[in-house]
């Protein structure tokens, strides 16, 4: 007759082994996914961790690749979508079958001889290892004849990972189900949908993904002077697409995603009502030639430019923040043929503007 779960396990930092009605701290090798800096530009990350194939399988790193936040931290871009989010979790392969007894057998024997350990928690801790032992499971969940050590190096054990850069400490833990066997070469059953795949992957990507800094040339370049049309523009040799990659790379599976990021527009923001932009909304479209706006050049004072901006009163002492923000569209590729769209993603720069009032003499 099968059992009702009543337990849950997550990885994360601390690695916790989570029973009902009490908090079983376990010891386990960290499990967080790890962005490897490769600066700007392209760049090739080496997964950290790990060890060969009799080893101990270190949980899966992710590498990431081409043009990512330095140190690992998440990148520049801003989703244009306030609905949208990098997953804040996931399961991802984690140890071959023999280092997961040697593992889980030794965290679960110390919780055992912890002090407290009797009555739900005693009897949940009982039930995990018949789990793993005895082939003790339930409906949608079956149990394993000694942690699948017949089925080493055929597979992996699979555990939740938490995603290091999520703030929210709920979302993060989120991913708790005991770790489940996946063969070499098979999907992970479909009751696990936060499982890896390259479409997280890409979102992982995008999450890291670093953007150039890219400042606007403006004409006048260093001083303005109040109602007279600044042209702004973006050569195309100055910004081009970006592109991120994120990877997992195990004994028996693999997979990789690449992220795109395509410049498509920039939005002008004078930093001050007190003026006024071309076009009128602010924003100037991509040419055909890949370039935004058009450069100034001489006899062109009495046009009014394809991407500007006119000011109406003086900066005096100070300057105005003209905020530019590109848009990017953003879209992914990955193992297998996938592939599809991300939400816009937008990464601003400010640049100090003087403007200087017209001075006129009366005759």
């Amino acid at each position: 007759m099968p059992v009702r779960r009543t337990r849950r396990w997550f990885l994360g930092s601390s690695t916790t082994l989570a029973l009902v009605a009490t908090a079983v701290v376990l010891t386990a090798p960290d499990a967080e996914a790890e962005p490897v800096n490769t600066g700007k530009g392209s760049g090739s990350a080496q997964q950290t961790g790990g060890g060969g194939r009799d080893g101990i399988f270190a949980a899966a790193r992710i590498q990431y690749s081409g043009s990512v936040a330095p140190g690992g931290g998440t990148g520049n871009v801003t989703s244009a979508d306030v609905n949208w989010d990098p997953p804040p979790c996931w399961y991802a392969p984690y140890l071959g079958a023999k280092d997961f007894k040697k593992k889980m057998s030794a965290d679960l024997e110390k919780a055992a001889g912890a002090p407290g350990m009797t009555g739900h928690a005693g009897a949940a801790i009982g039930q995990t290892r018949a789990h793993y032992e005895d082939g003790f499971g339930w409906e949608d969940n079956p149990g394993y004849e000694d942690y699948n050590v017949d089925k080493d190096g055929k597979g992996m054990f699979w555990a939740g990972v938490e995603n290091p850069d999520e703030p929210d400490v709920l979302k993060r833990s989120s991913c708790t189900d005991l770790p489940f066997w996946v063969d070499n070469g098979e999907a992970p059953p479909a009751r696990y949908p936060e499982a890896i795949t390259p479409e997280i992957l890409a979102a992982l990507a995008y999450q890291h993904m670093q953007l150039p800094d890219t400042e606007v040339s403006l004409a006048p370049a260093q001083a303005t002077k109040v109602n007279l049309p600044t042209w702004a523009w973006l050569d195309k040799a100055v910004f081009d697409e970006v592109q991120a990659t994120a990877a997992i790379n195990v004994p028996g599976f693999a997979l990789q995603a690449t992220t795109t990021a395509k410049p498509v527009s920039l939005k002008l923001e004078p930093g001050t009502p007190d003026a006024e932009t071309y076009p009128a909304s602010g924003e100037c479209v991509i040419n055909a030639d890949g370039s935004i706006g058009e450069p100034y050049a001489k006899g062109k004072a009495d046009r009014t430019p394809p991407c500007g901006i006119r000011y109406l009163r003086s900066s005096g002492d100070g300057t105005f923040d003209l905020q530019a923000t590109i848009t990017w569209d953003i879209a992914w590729t990955g193992t297998g043929g996938a592939g599809g769209d991300l939400p816009d993603g937008t990464f601003g720069n400010a640049q100090a503007v003087t403007v200087h009032e017209i001075q006129a003499v009366n005759r």
